[in-house]
């Protein structure tokens, strides 16, 4: 693990920590501690940034710190590698060295890590406390509940990381479960778990943050321990700003700037086959869901049962006006639908520019999300029928359709 001593520190080196960020203050204030911190061990500049919801982001962030120093390293707080890691920052890093002259090193997510393990053991342990039980006398079993995500990479990983929880612990069983979005759900892992009568179930949110899902695995835990008294359960404390978090830190920092960041490409649905997933495949399609995710994406933290809201427009139309397409007449399809949007009583659309979408020669391509429906050979007049037909009335124009993913 790296360590001041063994990292030389640079006047014009600085770090940027990037978080998602949320309308809870505390959540972004537990990312800016442990920039502070992370400073404090390295002995370089750190600075924090967030990519929605909260201030500074990526692009402010770089621009504030640009003028100051010649190189800067991007340490995310992602735990996997989910869309945000593969789509989001990237995206942004990428436009951030467009504008200023200084080399970006964009590092990995946190991942599973020998320290991160320790923490969980810790955070274990103190629940094992409150409970009065004892792993290494009792019957005690541990399930790990992340938040759930859409990338199957990201879900395997969680699984592997029940797995090394389990591995040369006292543990009866250790199973891994999810808040949302895929399963298994918390509620059903309970319930498979107490049919083996346990002492006792331990149960670890694996969040970062302390907000709203955090809240809802405490709450599910308490329903399920006044269901079945025969079984003690209570649920643990997230990541929080432990300082071994700041080891990984430090680890993805040097990985980062020494060239050496191993993502998990074999098992990446943008880049391989895997069955059920095969229309993610391809860079274009992926950066359109991005895009897609950043006009929608808002964070629901101020609603009680929905931490993770979308209400910005209803649509994302992307434009291609790449060399092949502009010269097909993309610009003027674009302003073409962008006047169609502002005239209309009924559109809620954000029509955009995007570059390649991978169909040179078929275009103009106009991408509509979250619909993922492309058209393709779109002329000016034709601009005007996908706003007034797909957009106001939604009704796709199929004449005109390229393919829907």
């Amino acid at each position: 693990m790296s360590r001041p001593d063994e990292a030389p520190a640079f006047d014009d080196e600085a770090i940027l920590l990037v978080g998602h960020g949320s309308r809870r203050e505390k959540s972004n204030e537990q990312v800016r501690d442990l920039a502070a911190g992370l400073e404090s061990r390295l002995g370089i500049p750190t600075d924090a940034a967030f990519l929605e919801l909260a201030e500074p982001t990526i692009g402010e962030a770089v621009a504030g710190l640009a003028p100051a120093v010649s190189a800067l390293t991007v340490v995310h707080c992602s735990l996997f590698a989910a869309s945000h890691v593969k789509n989001d920052v990237p995206l942004a890093v990428e436009r951030a060295r467009a504008r200023h002259d200084v080399a970006i090193d964009n590092g990995a997510h946190l991942g599973i890590h020998p320290a991160i393990l320790d923490l969980l053991d810790a955070r274990a342990a103190a629940v094992e406390r409150d409970l009065d039980v004892d792993r290494g006398t009792d019957d005690v079993a541990l399930v790990l509940c992340a938040r759930g995500s859409s990338d199957p990479d990201a879900n395997g990983d969680v699984h592997k990381l029940a797995r090394l929880c389990y591995e040369g612990r006292s543990f009866s069983r250790v199973e891994s479960s999810f808040v949302g979005v895929t399963d298994p759900r918390l509620e059903e892992t309970l319930h498979g778990l107490a049919k083996h009568r346990p002492d006792a179930i331990v149960v670890l949110p694996y969040m970062l943050g302390d907000g709203v899902l955090t809240e809802r695995v405490r709450d599910r835990t308490a329903e399920f321990d006044g269901e079945y008294p025969y079984v003690a359960a209570a649920a643990g404390d997230p990541l929080g700003t432990d300082s071994r978090l700041l080891d990984v830190f430090a680890d993805r920092w040097q990985e980062a700037r020494t060239d050496s960041v191993e993502m998990s490409c074999d098992t990446c649905k943008y880049k391989v086959d895997l069955t059920g997933y095969e229309e993610d495949v391809g860079g274009a399609r992926a950066m359109l869901r991005a895009l897609a995710h950043r006009e929608a994406h808002a964070d629901r933290d101020d609603v009680d049962d929905e931490p993770h809201a979308h209400d910005a427009p209803e649509r994302h139309v992307a434009v291609c006006t790449n060399r092949t397409c502009a010269a097909d007449g993309a610009p003027a399809v674009l302003e073409r639908l962008r006047q169609a949007a502002r005239d209309s009583e009924h559109c809620e659309a954000r029509i955009t520019r995007t570059s390649c979408l991978g169909r040179c020669g078929d275009g103009p391509m106009v991408a509509v999300y979250p619909d993922g429906v492309w058209y393709g050979g779109v002329g000016p007049p034709d601009a005007e029928r996908i706003a007034s037909s797909h957009l106001d009335r939604d009704r796709i124009v199929s004449d005109l359709v390229d393919q829907v993913l």
